[in-house]
Parts: structure tokens; sequence; C-alpha cells
């Protein structure tokens, strides 16, 4: 087992809340959980020596008992840059979700055809990208291109973590990928400063002009420069909800990892979801259809 750093952070970062309420939204059946993550425990499977934050525990079974707290019936677990490349953990869970669940990895630049094969078996169904400066040292273009490249025959996506500013910076690699991509936490937009904002915009642009691109609408509460319910963020993921109904996910973020300022309760969190889609068919859109699209879930 790799010993934790002593100078990565860890200790101010808080923990999930420990009794989240049960939603007085009534989830659909069949509605997906399409972002969240599973941590270790770290005992078992370690945590990365290069990563840049140690997270708290957050195993398989305790993810499990929210979804089934919640009413979720699938989900898609998603690597973070804590794990590093070793994508144990993850697909751990996936092989117990008994088909229920899908995974998106993170590789490195030893992935190989037959690692994709085994990881596709497992439920993995996509690879992300993270290009957040303060949690990854980010890859020469060559990286990116190389490894869409690989993915593609296997129908697979790609999921980009970016922050609003930087889209400019990778906006035309992210145009040259083969593959669909899907935009984490609305791309971070600076609610700030307004919807007309050209940052805001740019990342509109993207979605509606580049085929096959989609966009999750969670994560209120890392984008929020208020207490909940969010109102500040609301609007934002409303937009993209009215305006891009076939393009638009949904996901708890959970254990909401480096959050400092307050941990988000997650049944609130769903209680949000008739705010930024208030018809029953934007909902099934939002929390079925579309992710059973983009991960294969089955009937």
């Amino acid at each position: 087992m790799i010993p934790y750093k002593k100078s990565v952070q860890t200790m101010s970062f808080l923990a999930v809340h420990p009794t989240p309420k049960k939603p007085n939204f009534n989830l659909p059946p069949k509605a997906c959980d399409a972002h969240c993550h599973v941590f270790g425990p770290g005992d078992r499977f370690p945590y990365a020596p290069e990563r840049k934050y140690t997270p708290i525990d957050a195993p398989k079974e305790q993810l499990f008992a929210l979804h089934k707290h919640l009413g979720f019936e699938r989900s898609v677990l998603v690597q973070a840059s804590c794990h590093g490349t070793d994508n144990s953990a993850m697909i751990d869970m996936l092989e117990a979700s008994e088909g229920r669940y899908r995974g998106v990895a993170v590789v490195g630049d030893d992935l190989t055809a037959q690692e994709v094969e085994r990881m596709h078996a497992a439920g993995v169904r996509g690879i992300r990208f993270n290009f957040v400066k303060r949690l990854v040292d980010i890859k020469p273009t060559a990286f990116y291109k190389r490894m869409a490249q690989m993915i593609a025959p296997f129908g697979w996506h790609i999921i980009v973590y970016f922050e609003s500013q930087e889209l400019i910076e990778i906006e035309e690699l992210l145009w040259a990928i083969p593959t669909p991509i899907a935009i984490d936490h609305m791309g971070r937009p600076d609610v700030t400063l307004g919807m007309d904002h050209p940052d805001f915009q740019r990342i509109c642009n993207l979605v509606r002009n580049r085929p096959d691109t989609w966009i999750k609408v969670g994560c209120l509460e890392r984008l929020t420069h208020e207490a909940p319910p969010y109102n500040d963020v609301i609007p934002y993921a409303r937009y993209f909800v009215e305006n891009f109904p076939e393009q638009v996910l949904w996901g708890t973020d959970w254990p909401h990892p480096n959050m400092t300022t307050h941990m988000p309760d997650d049944g609130a969190l769903v209680d949000t979801i008739p705010k930024i889609a208030p018809t029953a068919e934007l909902q099934q859109k939002l929390l079925v259809d579309n992710p059973a699209r983009l991960y294969g879930f089955e009937d």
C-alpha cells in the first residue's frame, strides 16, 4: 500500500452528510445518478501518489445505500484524480452493481486495446479528461488525441472537466475529438458574471454547435455563491435543460470531494431537480432517457 503523503491536502475537507433527507421529489423509474464517485477505502484501494488531494474514504457500500435511499436505480461512476489511472475501486463497484451502473475511467499512456476491452466488459463506457489545473497536471495535446482515437471504436465518450475561463484554451482540441463529449459541472461558469458573459456563452455555443455534446447540470453546491437552495445557480442549469433537452444529464457528485464551505444534503439536491427540469417530460429525459442513450442501459 502506498502511504499517504503528509504534504497532500486532506484534513480540511468535509465528510459526507451523515443523514440525508428522503427527497420530496419522487424520481421516475430507472432514474440515473449520472455523476458520482467511489473513494477507497484507502487500505484496499490506495490513492495515487501523484494526487493533489486525499479524499475521505467513500466506499461502494455507502454509495449503494445512498442510491437506495434517494431512489436511483442506475448510476455512472466517474474516476476522480485522487485515484489516478488505477480504476480498481470504480470497477469493483461496477462488478457489484449487477449491470445497473456504468463507469468513466482515467487512463494513461500505457492504455491498450486489451485494457479497453476488459473495462468495457466491466461496464466502463468512457474516459475522463481533466483540465482543471489545480487538480491535475495538463498533458500534451497529442496524448488526448491518441486516447480519443483508441476508444472511439468501442463507442465510448469522453468527459471533459474544465473551468469556464479555461475553455478557450482547449476548444480547438474538443472540436477535433472524434467521440461524443460530456461536459462536467456545466463547465463551472462563474455565476456572479451573468449568463451573457463570454465564458458562459462559449460553453453554450459548444453544446449548441458541436455534434454529440452533452452537459451535466448538477453540482449546484460547487458553483453557488449563496447558501442552499442555490438559487443563483438554478437558472444556469434550467437554461441548459430547456434549450438542450436531449443533451443534459444530472448527478449528485457524491461524496462531494474537496468541499470546505458546507456539505450538501443529497436528498435536498434531488429536490432541486423540479426547479431545473419543471415538467415530467424534461425530468424523464434528464434522468432516464438521456443517460440510457449515452451509457447503453438496457431495459
